[in-house]
């Protein structure tokens, strides 16, 4: 299984849906907190080739995006291929 690492604010809607789709699927994360830490948000950005709103998901070495992106991997059938690496 491949390292998951989702950027996340607790105010975010989207968030708590791809960490919910990421849960029930038995997917463990690390999570960072942009708003906690402002540091994370910057760290992000440049990860992210400088998308500035979360979430912003990545599995392995690839940045899925956000929780659309997330949701359209699993609609699609390829969720599942990319967490398994």
């Amino acid at each position: 299984m491949q390292p998951v690492e989702i950027y996340t604010s607790p105010l975010c809607g989207y968030c708590h849906a791809a960490k919910r789709l990421l849960t029930q699927k038995g997917v463990s994360f690390t999570e960072h907190d942009v708003l906690t830490d402002p540091s994370l948000k910057a760290e992000m950005i440049n990860r992210a080739k400088g998308a500035r709103t979360v979430p912003q998901i990545f599995v392995g070495d690839t940045h899925v995006g956000g929780c659309d992106e997330l949701y359209g991997l699993e609609r699609a059938g390829k969720l599942d291929a990319l967490l398994a690496g």
